[in-house]
């Protein structure tokens, strides 16, 4: 039985209804968001937390770990993570066992093929939600949900997190925990958001990657004159900078597939934002497969120096890391 994740967000109460039920899916914020629903209705409940690796090391897990209840236990809620095809017969055999106990199982994406959602979407005992990514529209809803009772809210402040979350729900929920955690007494300032979300910086920072990446030396040599590096950022800018690359990796996989570049853009996961089109649209032109496989050795080579040398000066790593990004996206 197939359900929209829309719906099971206004009332999830439906999915107790069966033995087992499948969230499947990219949308990694929305399935935790399930995840933390479900401990909140069964609070008091034991939760077995399992993956699905475990459980095919040793089949007997699963089902010791149901059947060890004690006398006051009725019912047992059980996790299965990062789940696949390979689940589908420990499944089957699980179900006709168990009475009370609730199964939620945990999975990436699933082709139309899968076996795992075929047998959750066409039987009546089981259940299925598909997670798919998010739009705009959709995260304004849960930021403005979120945050409704909060003074000072306004679309302002839903449009720094839009901007600087990537459209990732995760992310989101992520930094709307930051600001229900600084602003206890519900009164939001716009300028300590500015402080508590990194934004200024991780603009500056984002605005000198993408630059460099776009082979643009004057911009590139400006933007590091002008750059604050906070060195206990070093890892975000790193990370920033390899998110870029793989998603330029990305881009190259896909030309293969003779798509235009618009809507290639259009069909990368998570979705773009979409002020950041063009700038990813000129950097893919600069990239290939090559150049990008440098570049991640590249990063790759400054992270272990950083991670393994206290003493060593690691803004200077950064920005010559920039410098040398900027010469490659221009080498021929």
């Amino acid at each position: 039985m197939i359900f929209k994740s829309y719906l099971l967000e206004q009332n999830n109460l439906v999915i107790y209804n069966y033995k087992a039920f499948l969230f499947y899916g990219e949308n990694q914020g929305l399935k935790k968001e399930f995840k933390e629903k479900i401990k909140l209705d069964k609070k008091g409940l034991e939760i077995l937390n399992l993956f699905q690796d475990e459980i095919l090391k040793n089949q007997n897990i699963l089902i010791n770990e149901i059947k060890n209840k004690s006398l006051f236990e009725k019912e047992k809620v059980v996790f299965i993570n990062e789940a696949n095809d390979k689940i589908v017969p420990i499944i089957e055999n699980i179900v006709e066992q168990i009475e009370g106990e609730k199964i939620f199982i945990f999975s990436d994406v699933l082709d139309k093929k899968s076996k795992l959602r075929n047998l959750f979407e066409k039987s009546k005992i089981y259940g299925a939600s598909p997670c798919y990514k998010d739009n705009e529209i959709t995260l304004r809803n849960i930021i403005a949900d979120k945050l409704k009772n909060y003074e000072g809210m306004s679309p302002q402040i839903g449009n720094l997190l839009i901007q600087n979350t990537n459209l990732d729900r995760n992310k989101i929920l992520n930094e709307i925990n930051k600001i229900q955690s600084y602003f206890v007494d519900k009164a939001i300032a716009i300028d300590k958001i500015n402080q508590l979300l990194n934004i200024k910086s991780s603009d500056d920072f984002n605005e000198l990657k993408d630059e460099a990446l776009k082979g643009n030396k004057i911009k590139t040599n400006r933007l590091l004159a002008d750059t604050i590096f906070n060195s206990e950022n070093n890892i975000f800018y790193l990370n920033s900078i390899n998110q870029r690359i793989n998603r330029l990796n990305e881009i190259e996989n896909l030309k293969l597939q003779n798509q235009n570049m618009e809507t290639l853009i259009a069909n990368l996961k998570p979705p773009v934002f979409w002020k950041d089109k063009s700038t990813l649209i000129d950097q893919a032109k600069k990239w290939n497969k090559k150049k990008i496989k440098q570049a991640l050795n590249k990063t790759f080579r400054v992270e272990i120096s950083i991670k393994s040398n206290s003493s060593i000066n690691k803004d200077i790593l950064i920005k010559n890391l920039i410098v040398e990004l900027c010469q490659t996206a221009n080498a021929s």
